[in-house]
């Protein structure tokens, strides 16, 4: 018996299988890429997810037999506003999470105080609800063919299954999503113009969605009958592949973006804090997080900028010491938590004849790690403590950065041992949970090779240059 757990992220898709033990017997990685056609607009084509899909299933195919899988879970990145017609056919390319060109319509929105009381969250220009505003006001002859509006993943699902089918913690990412009572609000859907028949139905990320399609079955080698799990939000499925499910868990990934991400048993949110509070993927369970927009985008940047890789960057920085004079702003898209900005943009401060790439690494390294300090002041605004967190993603890698973060939060960081244990891992754990009906017992801690305490000789020079951070912040907000 074998589980699927596929993750559609910004520029891959991932496929993973694992035994009913969890153990991983194959996994593959597609390549995808985006589109930005204006300065602040980021899209992708959701006929690339398809083709990754069946490029991954076929890989895993190639790796091991397939003939005994029993279910599929997906993951995906949020927030993106797929938009069909009444025949399914997609209308436009997919408006991604990082795409900000509906900053105005946000703003309407979030100043209709409904939507805070019912989503628990600010409108942020990234979320889907603002973007679909955009299109009714930019694009009103598309709008009015609208039938469905579907997340990233949930499109794979309908091709997957034909079913039009979200779970919780992707749809709390919308805005029209009532988080506490876990339901579509026709309120918030009616003022964006939109009707729950819109809409696709809801499900728990660890109850079955539907059934993939006997064509797609055989042409991957599965078995009839194989269910697909609601799955979860990108984050949320990385939260159960971390085993971040209980209240006081937490994480923090290094992708693309940065997420501070905690685990409860409660409803409590906290809009003007910035930080999200979303369902989780598993039924009477919440969570918040912090989310800035440039964390390995941010060493990226610098990578292109200097000619150089990010692991040559990072590679020769030596053991951690005090920060020095230069201060980089990784806000090179806009920024969420805390500050819900999306026209500021990045800055160095500082430079002069003896900096080099080595000292601007250091730079960015330590600017994302301010801005976590950041969110982490946020979370602490809601009442959410987090004492210790598992580190996750490719930033991860740099045991450098990790002493940066540990030194800058002022908590342990975790770094499990043997794997990635992410989101294609969470959305196998979901299908497993879906298929044979388990528990949350599926979703447990990795084992953790070593952990990264807090520098505290260092701490009180961190603090420092975290305030000069803050006034460089305001400085630039001001300009």
């Amino acid at each position: 018996m074998s589980f699927i757990g596929l993750d559609l992220g910004t520029s891959s898709l991932k496929a993973v299988l694992i035994d009913a033990d969890q153990k991983v017997l194959a996994e593959h990685s597609v390549p995808l890429s985006g589109a930005r056609p204006q300065a602040g607009w980021s899209e992708q084509a959701p006929a690339d997810w398809v083709t990754a899909t069946d490029t991954a299933m076929k890989a895993l195919r190639a790796q091991h037999d397939l003939s005994d899988v029993r279910g599929i879970g997906l993951s995906g990145h949020m927030h993106g506003a797929t938009m069909l017609d009444a025949a399914d056919n997609v209308l436009r390319p997919c408006i991604l999470w990082n795409d900000t060109r509906a900053s105005t319509e946000a703003a309407k929105m979030d100043a209709d105080p409904q939507f805070r009381d019912v989503s628990g969250n600010i409108v942020f220009a990234g979320f889907t609800a603002p973007k679909v505003a955009w299109a009714k006001n930019h694009e009103p002859q598309l709008f009015d063919q609208i039938a469905k509006v579907l997340l990233p993943k949930d499109y794979l699902r309908l091709t997957l299954t034909g079913e039009h089918v979200a779970e919780m913690s992707d749809a709390a990412g919308t805005s029209w999503l009532d988080v506490a009572a876990r339901n579509w609000s026709d309120d918030l859907l009616a003022a964006t113009g939109l009707e729950r028949s819109q809409m696709p139905r809801l499900v728990e990320g660890s109850e079955v969605s539907g059934t993939l399609r006997d064509a797609l079955a055989q042409q991957w080698g599965l078995p009839k009958g194989v269910i697909v799990a609601g799955g979860g939000g990108d984050n949320a499925a990385s939260a159960i592949g971390a085993g971040v499910v209980a209240k006081g868990d937490a994480f923090i990934s290094l992708g693309t973006s940065g997420v501070l991400f905690a685990a409860s048993d409660a409803y409590q949110p906290d809009a003007t804090s910035a930080v999200h509070t979303f369902c989780h993927a598993v039924p009477d369970t919440w969570h918040q997080m912090g989310v800035i927009l440039a964390a390995t985008d941010a060493l990226q940047w610098l990578a292109r900028l200097t000619g150089q890789t990010a692991a040559e960057l990072t590679s020769d920085l030596g053991d951690l010491t005090a920060p020095q004079r230069t201060l980089f702003l990784p806000y090179l898209g806009g920024e969420r938590t805390p500050h819900n900005d999306t026209q500021i943009r990045g800055q160095f401060l500082h430079l002069d004849h003896n900096t080099d790439a080595r000292q601007a690494t250091r730079a960015v390294l330590e600017g994302v790690a301010f801005a976590f300090a950041d969110c982490h002041a946020a979370l602490r605004s809601t009442g959410t403590t987090i004492e210790r967190a598992i580190a996750m993603g490719g930033g991860a890698k740099s045991n450098y950065w990790l002493h940066v973060l540990a030194t800058t939060l002022g908590i342990p960081l975790m770094l499990p041992k043997d794997g990635d244990f992410g989101a294609a891992l969470g959305a196998a754990r979901l299908a497993i949970m879906a298929a044979t009906g388990a528990g949350l017992e599926v979703a447990s801690m990795p084992p953790i090779a070593r952990t990264i305490d807090p520098d505290t000789t260092l701490t009180a020079a961190f603090t420092d240059t975290h305030a000069r951070y803050r006034e460089a912040y305001i400085a630039l907000k001001n300009l």
